[in-house]
């Protein structure tokens, strides 16, 4: 069984640098806050994270990861796409070139993990000791 569900938004037509700007506000936070953060973000990226989040909380209930309320955003970042190289005319009969950036954004959900379940999960690290004995 998955432990953590994602969901993936290729070739947006957005600059990877505005959406980062979004996405910085919800890394690490739990979902419902996030909903409120985006919902509140006078950002046009806001609208597409959301979309992605929205995504990423219906593969986990179809993945039955979880209840939705007990999700927390584990990853989310933003990867720059291929860029659309344009021109635009300039005086003189000169051009400058207009670069149309795309972004591929990915979030990342999981139940968050207790410190008691991660201590009985992971082997003693005091194996140093054991063998001073």
């Amino acid at each position: 069984m998955a432990t953590e569900a994602k969901a993936i938004l290729r070739f947006t037509r957005m600059a990877p640098r505005k959406a980062r700007l979004v996405v910085d506000l919800i890394r690490g936070r739990q979902v419902a806050e996030a909903f409120n953060i985006l919902k509140f973000t006078p950002r046009s990226a806001s609208r597409v994270v959301e979309k992605v989040l929205k995504s990423a909380v219906a593969n986990a209930e179809n993945l039955e990861i979880g209840d939705p309320d007990d999700l927390w955003i584990t990853r989310v970042y933003v990867d720059g796409g291929p860029v659309m190289k344009r021109f635009t005319a300039r005086s003189m009969g000169r051009a400058n070139p207009i670069k149309k950036r795309t972004s591929h954004i990915t979030v990342v959900v999981a139940p968050k993990v207790s410190q008691e379940s991660k201590a009985s999960a992971s082997p003693s690290k005091s194996v140093k000791s054991d063998l001073a004995k």
